[in-house]
Parts: structure tokens; C-alpha cells; sequence
């Protein structure tokens, strides 16, 4: 309700998106294998260690990296996980389906209880928004990784 004399004032919301990779050449992304080894390029080797860090693939229709987006960075033990971020930045880039990772500084390659609930609720917001999970990695500084995909959990 307005308020007669009393200015009002409305931010304007603006989208944009402008991808600096032509379609053509970005890097497809078919397995957990793949998905793996985009993470591990674009990840700081020398931070993964020290602290979780939660990451989302963006695809496009053909299953090609848009890019990689930082949802969050944490202590050494955990980090938040906001869905809203990370619909957000899907629907603004115009993903068709995402993957997620997060990196585990003590090296243990096993879904934790939160890893379980954070997939889970994901997958759900993308079923909404018709943006599927298409998996979660987590990644070990030495080298190996755990998908939710080939274990059969999404």
C-alpha cells in the first residue's frame, strides 16, 4: 500500500549473462570422470587442504561446461550450502542441469550424514525447477574422488 506523500522507491533488477566460451568449445562433461577432472583443473590445489569449498557445474542442453561457479568456502570442516545461490546462478546462466562438488581437506572419500541431507535437498530444488542434479563429487587432495552418481545415490 502506498501512502499518499510518501515517495516510494523500487530497485530495478537486472539479469545478464554473457559467456566468454563459444558453445562450440566448451568441454563436455558425460561421467563422473569427466565432471572430476573439470572440477580438479579449476580447483586452488593449494587451498584444498585447508578448507572445504563447494562448487556447481553449470550445463548447458548438450552436457558442456557454461562454467563453474563458487557457492561457498568454509572451514576445515564443513561450509554452507545456500540452494538459492546455486539455482540462482543456474537460471541466470540458462543451465539446463548442474553437477556439485565439494572437497574433504582430511581426504576421506566417504558421504558424510550433511553430504547425504545437502544432495538430497538439491535434487529436489532442481526437480522444481526442472535443473537436474546430475551428481555430486567430492574431491581428496591426494588425488581421488567419491561420485554420488556411480554409487547410485542420485
Amino acid at each position: 500500500m502506498i501512502r499518499a506523500g510518501i515517495p516510494t522507491q523500487v530497485s530495478e533488477i537486472e539479469l545478464r549473462y554473457r559467456s566468454k566460451v563459444a558453445a562450440s568449445d566448451r568441454p563436455e562433461c558425460l561421467t563422473s570422470e569427466s565432471a572430476h577432472e573439470l572440477f580438479r583443473d579449476w580447483w586452488d590445489a593449494d587451498c584444498m587442504e585447508l578448507f572445504e569449498e563447494f562448487n556447481v557445474l553449470l550445463l548447458d542442453r548438450a552436457n558442456r561446461a557454461i562454467g563453474i561457479y563458487r557457492a561457498s568456502q568454509g572451514g576445515t570442516v564443513g561450509t554452507v550450502v545456500d540452494p538459492k545461490l546455486i539455482f540462482g546462478a543456474a537460471i541466470k546462466c540458462r543451465a539446463e542441469s548442474i553437477v556439485i562438488a565439494h572437497n574433504h581437506p582430511s581426504g576421506q572419500l566417504r558421504a558424510s550424514q550433511a553430504d547425504i541431507v545437502v544432495t538430497n535437498n538439491l535434487k529436489q530444488a532442481g526437480k522444481l525447477l526442472h535443473i537436474p542434479l546430475n551428481d555430486h563429487i567430492i574431491l581428496s587432495p591426494e588425488g581421488g574422488y567419491y561420485s554420488f552418481a556411480d554409487d547410485g545415490l542420485i
